[in-house]
């Protein structure tokens, strides 16, 4: 029986139209601590993004690591950049990508804490965004499900999320975005950017103003730059519409986005690679001949290593829409039921001029080249609903979310004679290599009840989530396994506390348990052949984790600042690793559990406001991730244990001066990655670098009949200096001593984008 099933025709009507625009609710606190300080926000909800501009930096009142950024702290990257880049500023975060707009999806990878991207949790007022990786089968990248300049805010929590964030994966931490609201007075907003690499960006806001409690705008944005070295253009085209009515203490609304992303691959490296060919080597493109050449020579029977230096191009295609309807309704006093419902479609591309697959061959025109796709489809819909009620000293909540999706991936090859535009989806292949279709249900319930004691000074959470998620797969064409995965838990608990001194001092300390669903597609446990899924499958855990953490916060109009500490336990890693077992013909690769990873660190928030218009901002940020146990591969071991887990920087640090003025605003952005490694037995590995940022605006005001105009530059790469920025695009491996496996990316030069919005 589907989820919606179960409810009555009107109850899911009501429930439909009654999506919250975030759910959390603000803490009663003392009217002493509201005249003081921002208002505390419910974990197990999210917050308006009118709220965010109110609400602590820092997560004072919050019995987990909670960070927040605003609208305002975009102002540092360049219009158009993805709101993850501006979050690696904030501590346990480490951000790349290979582009100065953290876009470019096949490089951009967030971890926090030492968990990467398939282990946290996304989303955007309350809509899941899945991982958000390369490929995805559960959700969309936040670049393309939201306009830069759309962005309310965002919601850190680097160890424990929220209990009712919609997520199957979020073992370390979770980021709940929120777009914003309609404004309450009419007017139109255009701002045009140009810059590096033939950077050309348009983007325009109708917004409608209030109407006896209705606001509505309407938002578009078309990007295109130059790819900073090789050939290609990066594009994207994207609408965002929302609409919200206020009628007394309710509110009922609804959100529309759609994107269609057309980027150019860059070309992945090595370290020998870099040696030999250096930072800017890229694809071929626009050279087809020596494409051509290299597949005839090095990339026959007589392969040679060289063939994997450069193809003639690469692409991915993205197009997306999603859509949801939200309220938060006042059923009485001190009872309000909030929820979201929201359906996402999506259709991918990924395109590969590749020298391995020849077109027309064994006849007069045949080419040593074909363009392979990976194509991608996701189309889902859920629901989520929370009611709380306010008891006494009791704040009691009760939230479930379900989801349906279904996401298919396939693998064909399409025949070429020459060089072909290739910036559209194909259709009709040559020859198709597997088609495989997944359908996963989820369904979560929770339960939490956030206790005020000792005249609001102490807060005392106590929470439990079930959630439970089954991935079917079906095999349409090609080796790819028929089969289903569970995974489920009767209770996982999460608990807080927190303690308040004083007005500008506290305590607090959180734990929670967590699982994570299998994965659907190709990167998943149910892409592989039949007997190996038969043989192991059946013996796969979902894997998990136990988080504690604990810290303390210090609030004032001087100086805010935070120190948090904690331990992780994330048991039965999963990892692809060959099968060798008697009975199975030659040596199948499958999933396995591979043991566990111990990580420990400290994060550290300062704050420092001297006078009015300066703020300097900073975090310091230290993990050590480890494997603990050894694990077979076929029949070698590979001793892993007490190495650092792959991509996890020990040391993390930013920093940020933000200066405001009258008209002028001004702000200089530092942030140091620690050295990282690609291979599990840390044989190799990129250093750490420096990477700075840079913006400055000067508001002109009211100019003829424009209402307000505004100039603003911003430089990206400062330093202009060479860096390896995305490690991994190609996955990890065990060892590469020699420095040949090419997984790596080089992070963007210095880029400067100038940029003038005009309100009307």
């Amino acid at each position: 029986m589907s989820f919606h099933a179960r409810l009555p025709a009107r109850s899911l009507l009501a429930v439909s139209l009654i999506a919250a625009m975030g759910s959390v609710s603000a803490r009663e606190m003392p009217a002493q601590q509201a005249a003081s300080g921002p208002a505390d926000t419910q974990p197990g909800n999210t917050t308006t993004s009118k709220e965010l501009d109110s609400i602590s930096v820092i997560g004072r009142g919050e019995t987990r690591q909670v960070q927040r950024i605003t609208a305002k702290d975009m102002k540092t990257l360049p219009p158009g950049a993805s709101p993850l880049k501006v979050l690696e500023k904030l501590p346990g975060v480490h951000f790349e990508s290979a582009d100065s707009y953290g876009n470019y999806e096949w490089s951009t990878r967030i971890s926090l804490r030492g968990f990467n991207q398939t282990h946290l949790g996304f989303t955007l007022d309350d809509v899941p965004l899945g991982d958000m990786s390369y490929g995805n089968n559960n959700g969309l990248h936040i670049s393309r499900a939201l306009i830069s300049e759309n962005l309310g805010g965002a919601e850190l929590a680097s160890g424990i999320g929220a209990l009712g964030t919609a997520s199957t994966g979020n073992l370390g931490g979770t980021v709940q975005f929120h777009s914003s609201d309609p404004a309450p007075e009419y007017g139109v907003t255009v701002a045009q950017t140009i810059g590096s690499d033939s950077t050309y960006r348009t983007y325009g806001r109708l917004d409608t103003g209030d109407h006896h409690g209705f606001a509505m705008y309407l938002s578009a944005e078309s990007a295109s730059a130059d790819k900073w070295k090789g050939d290609g253009k990066q594009k994207q085209f994207q609408f965002n519409g929302k609409a919200i009515y206020n009628f007394g203490d309710s509110k009922v609304g609804a959100l529309f986005t759609t994107s269609k992303r057309n980027e150019t691959d860059y070309q992945d490296l090595s370290w020998d690679m870099l040696k030999r060919l250096g930072w800017n080597w890229d694809n071929y493109a626009p050279d087809w001949q020596a494409a051509v050449d290299t597949a005839k020579t090095q990339c026959g029977a007589a392969y040679v290593y060289t063939c994997d230096d450069a193809y003639y191009a690469g692409r991915g295609l993205r197009n997306d829409s999603v859509a949801s309807v939200f309220g938060d309704f006042a059923l009485a006093e001190g009872v309000r039921l909030k929820a979201t419902a929201y359906h996402h479609e999506n259709r991918g591309q990924g395109h590969w001029f590749t020298p391995y697959q020849a077109s027309f061959p064994g006849t007069p025109q045949e080419t040593p080249i074909s363009i392979r796709t990976t194509e991608y489809g996701i189309n889902r819909s859920g629901l989520t609903a929370n009611i709380e009620w306010t008891l006494g000293n009791n704040l009691l909540q009760a939230g479930v979310w379900g989801e349906d999706s279904k996401h298919t991936v396939q693998r064909n090859f399409y025949f070429i004679s020459g060089p072909v535009d290739d910036s559209y989806f194909l259709h009709n292949p040559n020859i198709r290599k597997f088609y495989q279709r997944y359908n996963t249900r989820t369904r979560m319930f929770y339960l939490q009840d956030s206790i005020t004691l000792l005249d609001g000074r102490m807060h005392v959470d106590v929470g439990v989530k079930s959630p439970h998620t089954t991935t079917t797969s079906t095999s349409v064409l090609g080796s790819y396994a028929n089969g289903s995965l569970k995974a489920g838990k009767g209770v996982l608990p999460q608990l807080g506390f927190g303690y308040r001194f004083d007005d500008h001092n506290e305590l607090f300390a959180s734990y929670a348990q967590n699982i994570a669903a299998f994965q659907a597609g190709i990167s998943g446990p149910l892409a592989t052949t039949q007997v190996a899924f038969d043989t192991f499958g059946g013996k796969l855990k979902p894997e998990e984790s136990s988080t504690l953490e604990a810290g303390y916060r210090h609030g004032d109009d001087l100086f805010e600042g935070s120190l948090a500490l904690y331990t992780v336990k994330f048991k039965n890693r999963l990892l692809s690793i060959a099968q060798c077992t008697s009975g199975i013909q030659g040596c199948p690769s499958a999933y396995a559990n591979v043991g566990t990873v111990n990580s420990r660190g400290a994060e550290a928030t300062f704050i420092l406001k001297p006078m009015q218009g300066l703020r300097w901002y900073s975090t310091l940020s230290y993990n050590k991730s480890t494997y603990a146990d050894d694990y077979t591969d076929g029949a070698t071991l590979v001793p892993v244990k007490g190495k650092t887990t792959v991509d996890s920087p020990r040391l993390l640090f930013s920093t940020e001066l933000a200066w405001a003025m009258n008209d002028w605003d001004a702000r200089l952005a530092g942030n140091y990655t620690g050295k990282r490694y690609y291979t599990y037995l840390n044989d190799n590995s990129v250093p750490g670098y420096w990477m700075f940022n840079a913006s400055a605006g000067y508001d002109f005001g009211k100019t003829g009949f424009l209402q307000d105009f505004r100039v603003a530059l911003n430089v990206t790469n400062l330093a202009n200096r060479h860096y390896f920025g995305t490690i991994g695009s190609n996955g990890f491996a065990a060892s590469d001593a020699s420095g040949y496996f090419a997984t790596m990316q080089a992070g963007a030069p210095r880029q400067a984008m100038l940029t003038a919005t005009a309100k009307f």
